[in-house]
């Protein structure tokens, strides 16, 4: 565990738990702050003639670069389209910086680029701009991805944190832990048992679907780094709210919570990169989840929770065993490189 009053740049840093929540609010915002960055949702809303349009933009330096499932192209396609997904926006074009190390084979370059049009035509987005970098042997680690996204926002939807209110049920798109597991087995090379692989996904058609089946969704996020703890307590902290989760009703792979088991990980810290949670007002949530259950992406869909008026700030699990504990942040950085 890192020392909290470090006065450098540490791995925790970029693990979306405590240390960058930390590093995002008294170092980046204070010094960029603006009504529309200190949202801080998973993308922009921009007023474009008339209508909105969602920008994004995130990068990607997953080690390794090839994993069961997937790979870091088809993570950068899929990643930023769930961005601008969990606004609501139809996603329609992307750009794509590549940074790679020299010595980096050329076919492995080959098959990224390929991965990206694969995903990318799946998506229905189109790749419109990029760039591209060398830097010296050992200055990097064979690829890195960098990705902006535009989507436009449908007149009538309005997907974001500050929206979510006391009552509202709280919705999983499916089992969770998998990505980290399968990026986790790969790198180290772990003997587990089991079959593991990235949940790695483009969930704009999924959220089209349940915007379909309820409008007026409140808000959904992609539990992507720090897992769905990370989700849920950002929520709850920033808006000010209380959540109540519980645990029985998260699923959970045998196999993957076998393995988190075994490794001393907790499932719900664990990056996912094809779920989403949904906060939904009660009157909706069943059309909501029916929907969902429907859609290949979601039919592993739960009601997970609900948003309380009570211990404003606080997510509490009920556990299995009848008790109850409160879900916070990991400090350090427990799965580093993990998209």
């Amino acid at each position: 565990m890192p020392a909290q009053g470090t006065d450098h740049v540490v791995m925790g840093h970029g693990s979306g738990g405590k240390l960058t929540a930390r590093l995002i609010e008294q170092t980046i915002l204070p010094a960029l702050k603006n009504p529309i960055l200190d949202v801080l949702d998973d993308q922009a809303m921009l007023p474009l003639d008339g209508g909105r349009i969602a920008f994004t933009t995130d990068s990607y330096v997953v080690t390794p670069i090839f994993f069961p499932g997937g790979d870091i192209g088809e993570l950068a396609v899929n990643g930023t389209v769930n961005d601008l997904a969990m606004g609501g926006a139809v996603p329609k074009f992307l750009s794509l910086a590549l940074i790679l190390e020299e010595g980096t084979p050329l076919f492995d370059l080959e098959r990224v680029v390929a991965s990206v049009r694969r995903a990318a035509d799946r998506a229905g987005v189109v790749v419109v701009t990029g760039d591209t970098k060398v830097v010296p042997r050992g200055s990097g680690d064979g690829i890195f991805v960098n990705t902006a996204g535009i989507g436009l926002v449908p007149a009538g939807v309005r997907l974001s944190a500050q929206r979510v209110s006391p009552g509202d049920a709280v919705i999983l798109s499916g089992q969770i832990g998998d990505h980290g597991v399968a990026i986790l087995a790969s790198r180290e090379g772990l003997e587990l048992e089991g079959e593991f692989s990235s949940d790695t996904a483009a969930l704009h058609d999924l959220v089209a679907s349940m915007l379909a089946a309820h409008s007026d969704i409140h808000a959904m996020r992609d539990p992507t780094r720090g897992g769905l703890a990370a989700s849920l307590v950002e929520i709850a902290t920033r808006q000010k709210l209380g959540i109540e989760v519980d645990e029985r009703a998260i699923p959970v792979d045998d196999a993957v919570r076998g393995a988190c088991e075994i490794l001393g990980l907790d499932p719900l810290h664990v990056a996912n990169e094809g779920k989403l949670v949904a906060f939904v007002p009660e009157v909706g949530a069943e059309a909501v989840l029916a929907a969902m259950r429907a859609h290949p992406l979601g039919r592993g869909a739960v009601r997970i929770g609900r948003v309380v008026d009570t211990h404003a700030g606080t997510v509490v699990l009920k556990t299995p065993v009848g008790g109850q504990r409160v879900l916070d942040l990991p400090f350090g950085e427990s799965l580093p490189r993990i998209c």
